[in-house]
């Protein structure tokens, strides 16, 4: 049973690989005694990667919400950190499959949307949403993210290691943010601002502070 689920730490995240011939609910069962033992390597906030076609659409889907539960991010795209910027990422939600064009020479991806819970925008640069993020939903970036509106989901900046990056909102309520390999959530009774917030590392430590637009 231990040789089902086989996870190999990488800088970004961890990958996972299957034993050749093990059923899908055999690898599920694996994975959820390994994430309720409190296994080190699965931390609140880490990036789980499964080879995309591994299992059936549904299945896949099954095993998202299962990391979601524990708090962690899900993708079936390997992302490397220091690749020449890809020309297109991801936006993934359950059903339909949705995928936003990015020019490889544009620095920021802009979403004119509110995204919904249990959708995911994935990105090597810079993330603008003109809208909220709801709760549930995953935003990750390599580089900063700018929420015009409320943030109440997970986000996930400086994905490959850049401590420079930032989140800002004009209401910072995530469930859980992190900036690099650092990681925090707002209060549970965050104060009122009257301004936007930006949330930076300071001191190895993510900390909130009111920011003008």
């Amino acid at each position: 049973m231990n040789d089902i689920v086989t996870i190999k730490g990488l800088k970004y995240g961890l990958q996972l690989t299957f034993a050749k011939g093990a059923s899908f609910d055999d690898v599920q069962a694996n994975l959820l005694d390994k994430l309720q033992s409190g296994n080190n390597f699965f931390i609140r906030g880490t990036t789980v990667f499964v080879p995309k076609g591994s299992f059936a659409e549904e299945q896949t889907e099954a095993l998202r919400k299962m990391f979601h539960r524990h708090g962690m991010l899900f993708s079936t795209e390997l992302k490397r950190p220091n690749l020449a910027p890809p020309s297109r990422d991801n936006v993934k939600t359950p059903a339909p499959k949705v995928k936003e064009a990015v020019d490889e020479a544009q620095k920021m991806m802009v979403i004119n949307r509110t995204v919904r819970g249990g959708q995911e925008i994935t990105a090597n640069c810079s993330v603008l949403i003109c809208g909220n993020v709801n709760p549930g939903a995953q935003i990750i970036a390599g580089g900063s993210i700018d929420i015009r509106g409320t943030c109440r989901g997970f986000v996930h900046a400086g994905a490959f290691g850049d401590k420079t990056a930032c989140v800002v909102a004009d209401r910072l309520m995530p469930v859980q943010i992190q900036i690099a390999d650092i990681i925090a959530r707002a209060p549970d009774e965050p104060e009122k601002v009257s301004q936007a917030e930006r949330a930076i590392i300071k001191d190895n430590t993510i900390v909130f502070e009111p920011v003008s637009r």
